[in-house]
């Protein structure tokens, strides 16, 4: 009885271990064609994922602001570096003034800026028309609920690294663009102008 019990536990064990093979070879043959960075990538996400139990969270860079630093001289600091590195302002939403005029009370300090290096973008969507979605690159200004200035913006690894390899001339110019804004938002929240 013992002997046929085991036999069936056996037999059972070797199903589901064939079982769990035929689903998991395909998926670890296709992580052979992703970016060489990609399982780093993921891991890092994951990581910032169980920390913060938050994907949007796991998803975005975030800075601290220097203390002595206004919202305003954030204003003038996001915008003279990004004119600097040649990356371009094509808009600005200054989400705190449109609650406060909608709700008629004060609200903490957000404002969004829309940064884009037109031809990188051009590059982009003749890749892939998906990547319209994380266009233009943001950077925002956000006063947290005990007053602190903070600056978030999208991690682009997921979308460089993420997947199986973007053309080599597309990740070079996506890169120059991640360096850009990691530059924007590190000196402006030192206070460079």
């Amino acid at each position: 009885m013992i002997k046929n019990i085991l036999a069936v536990i056996g037999v059972a064990s070797l199903i589901l271990v064939v079982v769990a093979a035929l689903k998991i070879f395909p998926i670890m043959e296709k992580l052979d064609t992703f970016e060489d960075k990609a399982v780093d990538t993921y891991a890092g996400f994951a990581e910032k994922l169980i920390e913060s139990g938050s994907a949007v969270d796991a998803m975005v860079i975030k800075i601290k602001v220097e203390e002595d630093i206004t919202a305003e001289d954030l204003d003038t600091s996001i915008l003279s570096i990004a004119n600097e590195l040649n990356i371009k302002n094509v808009g600005e939403l200054p989400l705190s003034k449109q609650v406060e005029a909608m709700s008629g009370k004060p609200y903490r300090h957000v404002k969004i800026y829309l940064l884009c290096n037109a031809m990188t973008a051009a590059s982009m969507l003749d890749y892939n028309d998906s990547f319209s979605a994380f266009l233009p690159c943001r950077i925002s200004v956000v006063e947290d609920k005990q007053g602190q200035l903070w600056l978030y913006a999208m991690n682009m690894d997921l979308m460089i690294s993420g997947g199986t390899p973007i053309p080599p001339a597309l990740k070079k110019e996506a890169l120059v663009v991640q360096n850009t804004l990691d530059e924007i938002m590190s000196r402006a929240a030192e206070g460079d102008f």
